[in-house]
Formats: structure tokens, C-alpha cells, sequence
């Protein structure tokens, strides 16, 4: 005859044991379950992961004096801009702000570097970047109406 191995049966103490685990596991699932739930909200309402923000509207266009900027080795730069504004912005923007921007954007800079569009294309991005959180958004666009160099 075959020996047969009897198996005891579990006693109260591993039965409850087992318990206490899968509760455990279980509370540790559900909480992993709403960190994850509250980071994708997150993600969906504040970062950007839901629909896209709606260009805004352009509004009127300000254009400004031309200014005279130094460049390097005894050059200058003559800039006239001209600020387009969103429809939501309440008046005209003042353009000392755009102005004083485009000074530290410009100044000391050579020839060389602003000769070409691409350089001169890339300078525009970044001074539209410093004039729309200068104007808290109500700048949408920035135009060089005037780029003489001499």
C-alpha cells in the first residue's frame, strides 16, 4: 500500500493570519489604486492632459517708436516694434515694458549674430517669451516693423 501523507489541517492561528494578509494586501491595492486615480486627475485638470488650452483671440495692434540700441564694436541697432494684443486684454498695452526688454535682448550683441532671419527669427521668440510674461498673457505676438543695423 501506498503511503499516504495526511495533511493537518490548518490551525485557528494560520487561518487568521492568512486573513490579516489578504486584508493587508488588499488595503495596500486600494490605496496604490487611488494614488494612482488622484495623479491621473491631476495630470488631466492641471497639467495640461485634458483639452487643449484655445488660442486666444488677437485684439488691437500697438505699435511703438523705433528705439536705437547699441550693438558690439561701436554698431547700432534701430528697432521699431509693434505689440499685438489678445481680445481679452481690457486696453492697448503701454510699451515701455516690450521696449526696455527688447534693450536687454539686443544690447552687445554683434552684427554677425542678428545678419541672419534664423538668428534673427530665434531673438524674436525669446524676447515674445520675456514680453508675454511681462504682459501676464495679455501679449500674444510681437512684430519688428523696423531692424536696421549699422
Amino acid at each position: 500500500m501506498a503511503d499516504a501523507k495526511l495533511k493537518a489541517a490548518p490551525d485557528a492561528e494560520e487561518a487568521a493570519g492568512d486573513k490579516k494578509k489578504s486584508k493587508k494586501l488588499l488595503i495596500i491595492g486600494a490605496a496604490v489604486g487611488l494614488v494612482a486615480a488622484a495623479a491621473a486627475a491631476y495630470f488631466m485638470l492641471f497639467a495640461g492632459g485634458g483639452e487643449e488650452k484655445a488660442a486666444p483671440k488677437p485684439g488691437v495692434v500697438a505699435p511703438l517708436e523705433p528705439i536705437t540700441i547699441n550693438l558690439d564694436d561701436g554698431h547700432y541697432l534701430k528697432l521699431a516694434l509693434a505689440l499685438q494684443a489678445t481680445a481679452d486684454a481690457h486696453e492697448p498695452p503701454e510699451g515701455s515694458k516690450a521696449l526696455d526688454l527688447a534693450i536687454q535682448q539686443f544690447s552687445n550683441r554683434s552684427v554677425a549674430e542678428l545678419s541672419t532671419n534664423k538668428a534673427r527669427e530665434q531673438a524674436k521668440k525669446e524676447l515674445l517669451k520675456k514680453i508675454e510674461e511681462a504682459y501676464h498673457h495679455d501679449v500674444m505676438d510681437v512684430y519688428f516693423t523696423e531692424f536696421v543695423m549699422q
